[in-house]
Formats: structure tokens, sequence, C-alpha cells
């Protein structure tokens, strides 16, 4: 088989995932920076089991990965996966999503785990 060739019906699962609005967002922020749940909360104005629920269907499809650190469990995009290759493709064609971690951080809503 071909690198990096993602069979079809993993392919419309993973496309699927990303065709919501919401995730397709979040990915493309992992795509430059590391985020928590809490972080997304306020981003998306959305209850935290309802962006804890994107976030495990993504981690479930191998789209992002999750480290604890101390009490928190940041995000980031999975780029070991399979899918990685597909995704990025896609994400290449999107607008930056970095001026809404810009407005958290104007509003000192921005986590800082380090």
């Amino acid at each position: 088989m071909e690198e990096n060739v993602v069979e079809i019906d993993h392919s419309a699962k993973i496309l699927k995932l990303l065709g919501d609005k919401t995730r397709l967002t979040m990915v493309k922020i992992l795509d430059t920076n590391d985020c928590c749940v809490c972080e997304f909360v306020e981003i998306f104005k959305m209850s935290q089991p309802a962006i804890s629920q994107h976030v495990r269907k993504m981690k479930d499809a191998g789209i992002v990965k999750e480290k604890r650190k101390g009490q928190w469990i940041i995000y980031s995009l999975n780029r070991e996966s399979d899918v990685f290759p597909m995704v990025q493709s896609l994400l290449n064609h999107l607008p930056s999503q970095d001026f809404k971690l810009i407005e958290l951080e104007e509003k000192g809503l921005r986590i800082s785990c380090e």
C-alpha cells in the first residue's frame, strides 16, 4: 500500500468528524497551539461537557492527543497519527484561528500551565 494512504472508510470517518465547524476550528487552533478544555469552553462559549465530547471524539479518532500537566489536561494535534498528513493537508487550506487565543489572552483567560 502507498505511504500515507488512509482507507476510504477511515477517511470518511475523519472527514465527517472534521465536518463539524467547532471541531474543525479546534483542530486549526491546535495546529499552532496546545490547549486545555477550559480554553475551548471560553472560545466557543459552550459547556465543558459539550467541549469534552468534541475533544473525546477527535482523541478516539487519533486526531488529537492529551498529556497531563499537574491538574490540567493539555490537548495537541497527534502528529504521529496515520491520518495526520490528511488532516494537515486540510488545515493548510484554512485561515489561522490564532486571533481567538489572542482575544482570550487579552481577557486574561488564557491558561498558563507552565
